[in-house]
């Protein structure tokens, strides 16, 4: 990816491709077709588009379009600078939308439309200015929450195997970019963390409620190494597995 903000002319040859960064894209003049994980809109001056990570989408233009684009660098990027803005933006760029400008952020793409956006430190706080305007501005979008028990059940269902974060992705219907931010937003974990939680969880039930010897235990919940599986439990729960299986029984 290139600088955060950038004037771009789109033209008749049809645009088709998905990146692994959200991004915004301002109409300045000209109208321009948009068409984002199959749902089309038409982007006319003083309107925008939000494309979420990964989401496929193809443009073009009969007439010609001019636009400023802003290209969202990162997650932690959003954090670092937006500061308590940054969860209503992670929550605006998470969905496809297409907004209309107010008059204030009007006046404020001009002005960066007609500034040096090359300039590292003026695309920067431009990006800023103009997100958090978005987020004062503009009703949050609901974005449909994960599928927790449709994750969890694919989960449960193939605690013995390895499993990755794609293998999620796929049972949500998201790319893994998307996933990731979707899992750190709605629960503060990453996709990984929550899949170990509930092996270790699972692990848990199965040293309290049943006899199985240990490293069938660890087999079941997709651990190889009885030790490897010994350390996570003590890292998880503060306890070995034995400990963890003694205390159950004095209770």
């Amino acid at each position: 990816m290139g600088q955060i903000l950038s004037l771009r002319h789109y033209r008749q040859e049809v645009i088709a491709h998905s990146h692994e960064h959200a991004q915004v894209v301002i109409s300045l003049s000209g109208s321009l077709a948009f068409e984002i994980d199959g749902r089309g809109t038409l982007l006319r001056q003083q309107h925008l588009v939000v494309v979420p990570a990964g989401a496929h989408h193809t443009c073009g233009s009969d007439q010609g379009s001019q636009c400023l684009v802003l290209d969202v660098p990162s997650q932690d990027w959003l954090g670092e600078s937006l500061g308590s803005h940054a969860d209503a933006s992670r929550r605006l760029l998470d969905s496809a939308g297409h907004l209309s400008l107010d008059a204030n952020q009007h006046q404020l793409v001009s002005w960066l439309a007609n500034s040096p956006v090359n300039d590292p430190l003026i695309a920067r706080q431009g990006a800023i200015l103009l997100l958090a305007s978005l987020n004062n501005s503009v009703a949050p979008v609901t974005a449909k929450r994960l599928p927790f028990a449709a994750l969890d059940a694919y989960i449960d269902q193939n605690l013995a195997y390895p499993l990755q974060v794609i293998d999620l992705a796929r049972v949500a219907g998201l790319s893994c970019a998307r996933l990731h931010s979707r899992f750190l937003s709605e629960c503060g974990l990453t996709p990984m963390d929550y899949i170990r939680q509930r092996r270790l969880n699972c692990a848990l039930q199965l040293l309290r409620h049943s006899a199985l010897p240990m490293g069938e235990v660890a087999s079941r919940v997709g651990y190889a190494s009885q030790s490897a599986f010994s350390a996570a439990m003590l890292r998880e729960f503060g306890a070995s597995p034995s400990k963890l299986r003694r205390e159950s029984g004095d209770n």
